[in-house]
This record gives structure tokens, sequence and C-alpha cells, in this order.
């Protein structure tokens, strides 16, 4: 009761533009370590005095994770979402350092599966291999500035509750510039509507972090974007309008502090339920795979441990290996049942094109994006010849990368081969970015792929091949 008790009481501690969407891209680059220690160096924050009822709305709350603060047991805490979640001082370290602070003598573990520059798509289908296989007692779920793909989002909470009914989840949701002054007029952000229904369906608590910076705003005390720093007896919250400095990140984590003590509670321990989906294309079935495990490459293909490679070294957190070739007309393939796929890969300014067979069809890939979703559907008649792996942020760097394609539902072979014809790379990087490309145009000139994981919507088929 001693440490329950502190935990509750101790006070140290969609409408995205295109410009917005380009610096969420931008921000793509490589892994984090997925561990990480509430480090005692991050600021402490308080609750303070900000009080809005619905900046919380409690549910069925935290009853397994308050359970097991009050019965001593050893704690995990997961915490996935975007390039917010990813960075140390966002609001992630904060929250960190107030949970373990007001629970000193609690074991904890935390898990870092922020990704930057993803969404709730690929959120759903590296969720089992980042964080559940862990099994976390709580996880917070940070996707709203990422698309607040609603479909990924509640795959998310079936696979988190179908692995543990025990395990506790909050939604927190982060906004944008565009979004405070919808705060500031009494409403919710179009995009966070979409993530409340969700939350409501499964009495999952939900935590809107930008209420109080949007007061702040208001009040001209708060100055959201800037370059050089707080005016005088202002807190500048970011320098890009998306993710905050240390000081937004800590009115964010202020935020959580308030929930928790708005959530606090002595009540038993309970399982989730699991209704029946509130969307029909929910991604519960989505999935992440080691490609050599599943896919059947040619000769011209071989396995690079990232580890052993200077420039791979940043995605080892999600790439234990690449599937590497440069080789024009080299392939693989594999079989599985479901509506689509897709590679989780690396980027970079060797990055080719790649042609797509479906059932022993070669198809063209349409562009799609709806409601923070955007893929490609493959048909017979319109639309790219080849997918593209090179874009205008592999300039001179590495980042990961992601795309799905969607097919009809069915059983499919899938065969990916790497195309001979190359991108216009220096129409692609624009005029203002032709520095590298031509101080080293032969890294430019190859047509090479970097595969780190195979996703999917739905099952492996029964006799997919194996690779060599």
């Amino acid at each position: 009761m001693i440490i329950l008790y502190l935990l509750l009481k101790v006070c140290t501690v969609n409408g995205q533009d295109a410009e917005e969407l380009q610096r969420i891209s931008a921000s793509q680059a490589g892994a984090s370590p997925l561990y990480f220690i509430a480090n005692e160096e991050a600021p402490s924050v308080a609750p303070g005095l900000f009080y809005k009822d619905d900046e919380c709305k409690v549910r069925s709350g935290l009853k397994n994770f308050f359970t097991k603060i009050r019965d001593g047991k050893a704690v995990t805490v997961g915490f996935i979402g975007g390039s917010i979640t990813q960075a140390e001082y966002c609001y992630r370290m904060q929250t960190a350092k107030f949970i373990a602070a007001a629970c000193p003598m609690m074991n904890f573990k935390w898990l870092n599966a922020g990704i930057s520059g993803t969404g709730t798509d690929l959120g759903a289908c590296r969720i089992n291999e980042q964080l559940l296989q862990y099994n976390p007692d709580l996880v917070f779920i940070e996707f709203a500035v990422n698309g607040a793909y609603a479909a990924g989002m509640e795959g998310m909470v079936r696979q988190i509750i179908r692995n543990n009914p025990a395990t506790d989840i909050c939604f927190i949701y982060t906004v944008l510039k565009d979004q405070i002054s919808v705060y500031q007029k009494g409403g919710i952000p179009f995009n966070i509507q979409r993530l409340e229904e969700i939350a409501c369906h499964y009495q999952l608590p939900s935590i809107h972090l930008g209420m109080e910076a949007a007061q702040m705003e208001k009040d001209s005390l708060l100055i959201w974007k800037g370059k050089t720093g707080p005016a005088a007896g202002k807190i500048l919250f970011s320098e890009d309008g998306i993710h905050p400095v240390t000081s937004g990140g800590n009115l964010y984590a202020a935020a959580i502090t308030r929930g928790f003590i708005k959530m606090r509670t002595t009540a038993l321990a309970e399982s989730h339920p699991l209704p029946q989906p509130l969307l029909p294309d929910n991604w519960e079935d989505a999935k992440m795979l080691d490609p050599m495990t599943i896919a059947s490459f040619d000769d011209h293909w071989k396995r690079m441990n990232t580890k052993e490679h200077d420039f791979l070294k940043q995605f080892l957190g999600w790439f234990p290996y690449i599937a590497y070739s440069e080789k024009a007309n080299s392939s693989f393939s594999f079989r599985f049942k479901g509506t689509a796929f897709g590679l989780f890969d690396i980027g970079g300014p060797e990055a080719g094109q790649l042609y797509i067979a479906v059932d022993g069809r070669p198809v063209k890939l349409e562009k799609i994006s709806a409601n923070g979703y955007q893929a490609w559907r493959a048909n017979q008649s319109t639309g790219d010849e080849v997918l593209n792996r090179f874009n205008r942020f592999c300039n001179n760097r590495y980042r990961g990368q992601y795309d799905f394609v969607e097919l009809e539902d069915g059983v499919h072979t899938v065969t990916i081969t790497i195309s001979a014809q190359k991108a216009d790379k220096r129409h692609i990087l624009g005029a203002e970015q032709l520095s590298d490309i031509r101080k080293n145009p032969e890294r430019y000139e190859k047509t090479a792929v970097f595969l780190g994981k195979i996703l999917l919507r739905g099952e492996l088929a029964q006799n997919n091949t194996k690779t060599k």
C-alpha cells in the first residue's frame, strides 16, 4: 500500500498538411535500443495546476497495472509510436522517470518501440516482435500525428488483448500545430475522434497530451513553433511544430502524470474482454517476419549481419540481418493467404526498383491513400510498373522505410525482382540535393535492395517454400 500511495501522490517528477507529412517522413532514420533506463538526468515533471475534465478519459483504467504496483511485483512498461515516442525527451523518458521515482522499490523494465515516421499500419505488424513477446503489463500507444490510422490502431489493441488479457493499454494523443485551435475551441481533432471510438469500444483509458500546451498558447504563455528559443516568460514547445523540445515534452509528460492520478484505483485486477471488432478491416492479422525464414531467394542474394557493417549498425534494433542484392533480375518469392504484403527495408543512395508479380503475372501498382493510410493496390492495368525504393530522403543517408501492396483476399505467390531499370535519382533528389550524387555517382548507379522484414496481412500458406 505504501508503494501505491507513492505512485498516486508523488509530485517530483487529422489535419496533416504536406509540409508536416514531409517532416515526419524525413525523420525516418535508424533504430533505438529496445530496452531503456529511466534516466535520472531527465527532467522531473509534476501534475501542475492545469485541469480539464476530458483531458483523461478513465474508462476501465489501469487496474491490472495498479494491482501489480500494489502487490510489489515486477512491471514491464512498453511505449509504441512514432518519432515522438522514439525520441528521448518528447515525453517518454520524463514519464518513465515519474513512475520509477514514485515506486523506488519496484523493479521496472522499460521498452521503447517508437519508430520515427511510421504509423499504426507498421505498428500492427511489428508490435508482437517488439513488445508483446516481452509480455508487457502496460502499453502506451502514440500515433495520433502519424496518420492516426484507426484500423491499424484497433489491430494493435486486439493483438495485445489476445496475447495477454491482463495487459493494460493507454492511448496517448499528441497534436500538430494546426490542431491546437480545435482544443482551444473546446473540440477534439478529427483524427483523434476516430481513435477515441476505438478507446470507447474497448473501454481503454486515453490522455490528450496537448490540451495544456494549447491553452498556454492561447494565453500567450507558449510558442508552439520557433527556432530561436522562447521569448521572455514563454515556453518553447517545438522547433518544427510537431516534435516537442524538452520543455514541450515536459508538458506532454505532465498530462500523463495527471492521468495517472485520475486513474488511481484500489480495484482488483480484471482481464480485458475482446468484443467483436469495431472495424471489420482492422489489422489484427498483421505480421512482421524474417525474410530468409519465409521466402525463397535466388543465388544472387546474401545475408548481411547488421552489426558487422558500420552503415547498418543503426538498424540492428529492427533487423539482425538484411537480405541484400544489387544484381538486376535477382528475385525472391513467398506464398501467403491474405489481403496485403509489405517490405520493411533500408533506403539509401544505392536503392533500386522492384518488379512485382502475383500468381505468376506482373502487376502494376496504383497509389491509394485515405484516413491516414497509404499503400499500393496491385492490378493489371493502372499505375507504376515498379516499386521504387529510392526517394528524396535517401540523399547520402540510410533510413528505415516501408510500403504495403494490397491484393484480393486469397492464397497468393508473390515474386519480387530487382529491376534493371534505374530511377532518375537526380530528378528525385532535386536541384538542392545534388552534391553527394555528383561526388559519389557510383553509389547512386547501383540498383540494390536492403530487405529487413517481410510484412503480411494474413497467414503464411501451408505449402510456403523456405529459403535455401
